[in-house]
């Protein structure tokens, strides 16, 4: 599948890759490129093949973020001038948000392979994966700031539950580039390879170590974490009885303690699509 922003590839091993394409334009993201990305994703989870998604991209930069230049094109869409226009601007904002969210609720994980510039709204984008990982030409920055507004498709809300609560005060308040050395100190990605060529290699290499794994218990692995993160201990271990209860599979343990004994395939099922409403 290829659009005008991305080129998508399934393969058999349930390993999806996602590359951003627009490398002349420093894969800038326009009004059209939020929707794309977000009905993809949800045709991914909805057919149930995926078991991880990789995003990477092309050219120098993984992305510069916004096409400010595309946004101020239709002023319309930044208008807060009055009641109604400040409305509407929050319901825009919100289904912008959501193209992003789709990431982090999808059933299976997301790694970002970035290299060179991650800007911006292309910090939002990576920060609402599962995983990073990134070459060591690479840098991250809350690019918001500098251009007099506060970053808003979840940077902010994301980046504290990732790296320590002032490192991410830090960079949204001054909005400095994190290179990839000091990335990987602080969690922000998990390993920094040589070149954007490495760095892909890796991301697709331990997508392929996850995808070996059965697609029912990471998908519930991934509800666990995700909840754990926003609520106390007690909680997410209530929730984790009550979905442990609904995943629990001893058909699913059989083949995964045989293929892990074997060092064979276990040739899990992959899961139930969801139907669309």
């Amino acid at each position: 599948m290829t659009t005008d922003f991305f080129r998508l590839e399934l393969a058999d091993t349930g390993v999806a890759h996602l590359q951003l394409a627009r490398p002349e334009r420093l894969n800038t993201m326009t009004p059209a490129f939020f929707p794309a990305l977000r009905e993809v994703v949800e045709s991914l989870n909805a057919e149930g093949r995926t078991r991880v998604l990789v995003i990477s991209s092309t050219g120098k930069h993984f992305s510069a973020g916004m096409a400010l230049d595309v946004f101020a094109s239709d002023l319309s869409l930044l208008d807060t001038g009055n009641a109604r226009r400040r409305l509407a601007f929050q319901d825009s904002l919100r289904q912008l948000m959501r193209c992003f969210d789709v990431l982090e609720s999808a059933r299976f994980p997301v790694i970002a392979a970035v290299q060179g510039g991650c800007i911006g709204g292309a910090l939002d984008l990576a920060a609402a994966c599962d995983l990073r990982v990134c070459s060591a030409d690479a840098f991250f920055t809350v690019q918001e700031i500098q251009i007099g507004m506060a970053a808003d498709l979840g940077v902010l809300q994301r980046l504290p539950k990732i790296v320590p609560p002032g490192v991410a005060r830090q960079m949204a308040y001054t909005g400095e580039r994190v290179g990839a050395e000091r990335a990987l100190a602080i969690g922000l990605v998990n390993a920094v390879l040589p070149d954007a060529a490495a760095t892909l290699d890796h991301a697709l290499t331990l997508a392929a170590e996850i995808a070996t794994k059965s697609p029912l218990a990471v998908a519930g692995s991934k509800l666990a974490l995700n909840y754990a993160i926003d609520h106390p201990t007690a909680d997410a271990l209530e929730q984790m009885a009550l979905l442990q209860s609904a995943i629990f599979d001893i058909g699913e343990m059989a083949k995964a303690i045989q293929a892990w004994q074997t060092k064979a395939d276990a040739g899990f099922d992959p899961l139930a699509p969801v139907p669309r409403v």
